[in-house]
């Protein structure tokens, strides 16, 4: 069993296609197929369905798939410990993060990250919380950055930044009170709401908000549900609505004075962002740096 095998095994289901992973591994498609193959004849299994157009793990490959991931990660430990030893960390650290902390927050973690560890390199992927803690659950990926919890034996979250939820609204006449000045929960159901889809951590944390007083999505006046956060800010620009937004999300159009945050009295909406990971898998030596770095990292915006 080689590295090479494990390396192709791992690319192909992570793309669920051979020409995508002999393209990232800078292989040819028969290399990789060959690869797999002479894995597939030592472990006297099938660990790819190659049937339909879409390649999925038989049982035997995902019984095998955490294995190939711990091999290879054993591996990058190994050259991880020889490179500390001369100071040298580097690497590529692919994450999934949802999309308030990807776009807002990890930017900033990035920066300064990169001042330390400038050998490591970065690709980031958005996703909606609900999908990437599915992900980590079912072993396609080991961990992730989201900004709600859900509930798992598997799982381990360590939070890394405070942010706020705060009620959006366009900055008009229609809005004069002061910031500082809480509303009451009444004002709510006079409101126009835009929403994050399902899936959404906003979302979720402003149900479970809402739920505390008893207050469901249904008593609202709900007239679009949208998946960016950057086209809700620009519908409350436009005076389309209004929206439950974390106030990072919209530091600078307070600062155009075109959005103002309000806050409701009784409703604390604080939230976390997290670094989420299970518990049962090893993490790549780099990574393991950038959970640690995390632990320790604070913003000043």
């Amino acid at each position: 069993m080689e590295f090479n095998q494990l390396e192709s095994f791992l690319s192909v289901v992570k793309h669920k296609s051979f020409s995508k992973a002999a393209k990232e591994l800078y292989l040819t498609q028969p290399t990789i197929s060959n690869n797999i193959q002479i894995l597939e004849k030592e472990l006297k299994t099938t660990l790819l369905d190659r049937k339909s157009k879409t390649i999925t793990l038989t049982h035997s490959g995902k019984a095998f798939y955490k294995y190939a991931v711990e091999l290879i990660n054993i591996r990058e430990q190994a050259k991880f410990n020889i490179m500390e030893q001369s100071d040298k960390i580097e690497g590529k650290i692919e994450i999934n993060a949802s999309s308030i902390p990807e776009q807002y927050v990890l930017p900033y973690i990035i920066k300064d990250f990169t001042k330390i560890y400038p050998q490591v390199s970065f690709s980031i992927t958005q996703k909606n919380s609900k999908d990437i803690v599915d992900d980590i659950i079912k072993g396609r990926h080991n961990f992730g950055i989201v900004g709600a919890k859900y509930s798992s034996r598997m799982l381990e979250y360590i939070d890394f930044y405070e942010d706020e939820l705060v009620l959006a609204v366009p900055n008009n006449e229609n809005y004069s009170m002061h910031n500082d000045t809480p509303l009451d929960i009444d004002i709510l159901f006079s409101e126009r709401f835009i929403f994050r889809k399902e899936g959404s951590g906003t979302r979720r944390l402003i149900e479970q908000y809402l739920l505390t007083k008893d207050i469901s999505l249904d008593d609202l006046n709900i007239v679009s549900l949208i998946d960016s956060n950057e086209m809700i800010k620009k519908m409350i620009e436009l005076e389309l609505g209004v929206s439950f937004v974390s106030e990072i999300s919209i530091k600078n159009e307070i600062d155009l004075g075109l959005i103002k945050p309000l806050r409701i009295r009784g409703l604390d909406l604080k939230r976390k962002f997290y670094f989420v990971y299970c518990k049962n898998r090893t993490l790549s030596p780099v990574v393991e740096v950038f959970k640690n770095f995390l632990t320790n990292w604070s913003c000043v915006f």
